[in-house]
């Protein structure tokens, strides 16, 4: 049966790593604003603190592993106060290294961490599905990948580039399968978590082109009707028939930007009965028609 969460992470295209090594020592404070990038970082030695903007601090420890599809304004501090450092753009950081703190002496806290961006230009559509943040401990295995990623990103190698996709996706699906259904909010992880209606979602992933109903949903998660619908919209935030007809718009989209298939196909492959009922419900979704987004992508 098809994978909810593979889908969602083809169709986002990770790509674009820039991975460094992260330590400090003393006390210090640092601010990362407007990051406007999926982050991910692995705790390698010692404590620090971390702040997302608007949450309380979390206390990060060797081992840890954090994921931020859509990285919000945060701060990485020492356990004791200390002057914000704030960076507007990760980029201007050194390359492969950066220490914070005092300069001297063995440091006292090292992550590895980098980001990425997301290809489609639907990502925040298809983010909204993820966490805001993932957080895990005692992962070895996400540490592993992290580290792999930043031995890709510092070399020029041939083919570099799609090795570092390739990780970026692995890593990805490793870390949102592992994360615990109690740290999400509404969204895909919380669905998928419950086993009625993550059965449901994988149907309606492995068949958008069927003409679903609520209760053919509610069949598939082996509940009532209303039972469903309502244990649907809780866990995953949306509608059952509104998620469909969104999940539809996004694979469409793909298809569309793609080029080499016809109306007529990408109506049949997302499940609309002609290229008439599709061109209008696209138009509603979208605000223009399918072909005239044809030529604005294309």
């Amino acid at each position: 049966m098809s994978d909810p969460l593979e889908q969602v992470i083809g169709l986002l295209r990770p790509e674009a790593v820039g991975a460094k090594e992260i330590s400090a020592a003393g006390s210090w404070a640092v601010q990362y604003v407007d990051f406007g990038k999926p982050a991910f970082g692995a705790m390698t030695q010692g404590r620090c603190l971390l702040q997302l903007e608007g949450e309380a601090p979390l206390l990060l420890e060797e081992g840890d592993f954090l994921l931020l599809p859509a990285t919000p304004t945060f701060t990485f501090s020492s356990l004791q106060p200390a002057p914000v450092q704030r960076i507007d753009e990760a980029s201007s950081l050194p390359r492969n290294q950066v220490r914070y703190g005092r300069q001297d002496g063995p440091p006292e806290m090292r992550q590895f961490g980098g980001w990425f961006r997301f290809g489609s230009p639907d990502a925040d559509l298809l983010v909204s599905l993820l966490p805001r943040m993932v957080l895990l401990r005692g992962v070895p295995r996400l540490a592993q990948l992290v580290r792999m990623l930043g031995e890709e990103a510092a070399r020029g190698d041939i083919g570099r580039d799609l090795i570092l996709g390739r990780l970026v996706e692995i890593l990805l699906i490793e870390a949102l399968r592992a994360a615990p259904s109690d740290q999400t909010q509404p969204g895909l992880l919380q669905g998928l978590a419950d086993p009625r209606i993550g059965a449901a979602l994988r149907a309606l992933h492995g068949d958008i082109a069927r003409a679903w109903t609520v209760p053919d949903l509610a069949r598939e998660a082996g509940m009532s009707r209303s039972v469903f619908f309502g244990r649907f919209a809780a866990l995953v935030g949306s509608r059952p028939m509104a998620y469909l007809a969104t999940w539809r718009m996004a694979v469409a989209k793909d298809l569309l930007r793609r080029g080499g298939t016809t109306l007529e196909q990408v109506a049949e492959r997302v499940g609309y009965g002609s290229a008439s009922t599709f061109s209008t419900a696209f138009s509603r979704h979208m605000g223009q028609p399918p072909g005239r987004f044809m030529k604005a992508t294309g």
